[in-house]
């Protein structure tokens, strides 16, 4: 399961180029099938390794993008999609050639702006020509490298292009709350303990606050909902920010002061991994849905569901309660292709992505912006319905007009 600080490097390239060849020797495991037969990879194979200087990154191994017949289309397809969840791509050449194949998946990266670079395989048989590194560089401007898996020492240049490609942004941890607190703040977590929280655990959006709070040099306060107010009347604390779950909106706005800031980890997440410019234009159209009109739920993780689910049960409901419409919902979970005609749908709700990188819920949602489908996220859509969506955006849009998002 991807964890958001962990870069995801795919090796893409034709048939029988040896891409198995250079994870196993990445790994030193033998970890992908390898054999002179082409099309011996089918579905993506994922690795975990750790690379010096970035740490612990997630290799996928994919299919040749040659490979033909119906199986092989389907092959091709899946490798493909594996491009809009990856930090960094690798594609695999020999013979001094690149062709239409690479070619295309040069515009793929492009259009996911995910940085590349080139290996020249197998360059035992035939080494890498001079001209054709210029060419690479002039066209493309990347890198391109000869490797061999016959050569003990050839892993060491594979690392350094590694590191040298690899965004910060998918392996350095942005702060979640950095720009909103200061040295010594007070962060009040307001964290009800119902159906869907893990027993003995908090919920990871709930883990990721408190680690971000603490390293911001702040004071984190957890308590359940029904400790809160006791806690803000008889202390007299008044924190620089409470966060609460999305479920609870508005017994945490009855509860929470008004002159204090209010907001909820789903909004958290989407401010910090999504497009939350585009959530915030999004969420409005709420009020314009209409009846038989389609909403599209995105769940980002896979989890057993329960009568209080909030994603398939609870916002369906508030949904449909709100717009006073008969609305149809279907939900995606994980990382699954998302339905062809996207302009099918009203509305298209992402979940907070906890589990799943900032690349990932950008990519997931392209089509969608592209397409002109209005999106939001399960906390703004919440704060939305239940009359608080002003106070819940207020600690990230104070320099925005309000009215912009009404």
């Amino acid at each position: 399961m991807a964890r958001e600080s962990i870069p995801h490097i795919g090796i893409f390239g034709c048939r029988n180029v040896g891409k198995s060849s250079i994870i196993n020797k990445l790994t030193n495991q033998e970890i992908a099938i390898t054999s002179e037969i082409a099309g011996t990879t089918t579905d993506p194979v994922k690795k975990s390794i750790e690379i010096p200087g970035i740490g612990p990154v997630i290799i996928i191994d994919t299919a040749g993008i040659d490979d033909v017949g119906e199986l092989g289309t389907k092959r091709v397809g899946k490798s493909l999609e594996v491009i809009k969840i990856i930090d960094l791509a690798i594609i695999v050449v020999n013979e001094n050639k690149i062709g239409e194949f690479e070619e295309n998946l040069v515009q793929l990266f492009n259009d996911y702006d995910v940085p590349f670079f080139f290996i020249h395989n197998k360059s035992d048989i035939l080494h890498l020509h001079e001209n054709f590194i210029n060419e690479i560089k002039l066209k493309y401007n990347t890198d391109i490298i000869e490797f061999s898996a016959t050569n003990q020492q050839n892993t060491q240049p594979v690392i350094d292009l590694l590191k040298k490609y690899t965004p910060e942004s998918a392996w350095k941890t942005a702060t979640l709350l950095g720009d909103l607190v200061s040295y010594g703040d007070i962060v009040l977590l307001i964290t009800p303990i119902d159906t869907e929280a893990p027993d003995g655990r908090l919920i990871l959006p709930q883990v990721q606050t408190i680690r971000d709070i603490l390293d911001n040099d702040c004071v984190a306060i957890v308590l359940k909902e029904r400790e809160a107010d006791t806690f803000l009347k008889t202390t007299q604390i008044k924190p620089k920010l409470v966060i609460t779950d999305s479920s609870i909106f508005l017994k945490a706005d009855a509860i929470v002061p008004k002159d204090i800031p209010l907001t909820g980890f789903s909004i958290l997440l989407a401010k910090y991994k999504g497009p939350f410019q585009h959530y915030l234009e999004g969420t409005p159209y709420i009020s314009k849905l209409k009846d038989n009109d389609k909403v599209l739920m995105l769940e980002s993780c896979t989890h057993h569901t329960s009568c209080d689910d909030i994603g398939r049960v609870k916002i369906p409901r508030w949904l449909s309660q709100f717009t006073g419409k008969k609305l149809e919902f279907e939900v995606v979970a994980g990382l699954s292709k998302l339905p062809y005609n996207l302009t099918d749908y009203a509305l298209i709700i992402q979940c907070g992505g906890c589990m799943i990188t900032p690349k990932q819920v950008n990519s997931r949602l392209k089509l969608a912006i592209e397409a002109g489908v209005p999106i939001t996220n399960y906390g703004m859509a919440i704060a939305y319905i239940q009359g608080i969506y002003n106070r819940a955006i207020e600690p990230f849009v104070k320099s925005v007009s309000k009215e912009d998002y009404l």
